[in-house]
């Protein structure tokens, strides 16, 4: 079904003919929707840069639709939808482990800021399935760690402001790495990450620990 052409990078001699096209269809499809949206890209563009029939495309994927949300839900999911996060260091784990995806990241990124401004759907369910449950996990997390029985509003802020710290660096990566590409592009520097962020975000949960027991300020009656 395919005609003869370089492996896609990450095939190995050892896979079947099958699955290796489907890994060429998939890579060059990420790169096309990534560039140019799903409305601007065709299904015979994405044959054509994985040198495979327009017929693989409905063999693989069923058809354009069915490789678009191939690529997109194969892009990394830091959040895994509703898994329990025991711990900062499992939660920052997660979310910095594609940073050693180089320009594969990349692209992952530009797909999710194309379907946030160009949406087919597969944003809305990814916040249904995925970044609700996972903001509810780390709530639940930082519940334990304050020791309170229920989440208020000051926890919520409190989850969204430490995952935002291993969002921007995940979400503005191209970013980073024109001001400082040492933190992106130095070996092992996602697990120093890893480190600092944990530190950082206990920074947080003890200032919010203080300011919880801290006395009430008496509020300033109006001249």
């Amino acid at each position: 079904m395919t005609a003869p052409a370089a492996e896609h990078p990450a095939a190995s001699a050892f896979e079947p003919e099958a699955d290796i096209a489907r890994k060429r269809l998939a890579h060059a499809a990420l790169q096309l929707f990534a560039d140019q949206g799903y409305a601007k890209t065709s299904i015979r563009q994405i044959a054509g840069a994985a040198r495979t029939n327009i017929a693989a495309v409905s063999y693989y994927f069923g058809d354009k639709a069915g490789l678009y949300r191939a690529v997109f839900q194969g892009t990394p999911d830091p959040t895994c939808g509703a898994t329990p996060v025991t711990s900062l260091d499992e939660l920052f784990g997660r979310f910095l482990k594609p940073l050693n995806e180089g320009e594969r990241l990349r692209l992952w990124v530009k797909l999710y800021r194309r379907e946030m401004l160009e949406p087919t759907g597969l944003w809305q369910e990814k916040l249904d399935h995925s970044i609700r449950p996972m903001h509810g996990a780390v709530v639940a997390l930082l519940c334990r760690m304050l020791g309170l029985a229920e989440a208020d509003d000051d926890v919520r802020r409190l989850a969204i402001s430490i995952v935002g710290l291993a969002a921007h660096l995940f979400i503005s990566c191209d970013v980073v790495e024109v001001i400082a590409p040492q933190l992106i592009l130095r070996p092992n520097e996602g697990d120093v990450w890893r480190d600092r962020l944990v530190l950082y975000a206990e920074a947080m949960i003890e200032a919010e620990r203080r300011r919880r027991r801290a006395p009430p300020q008496p509020k300033e009656i109006p001249a």
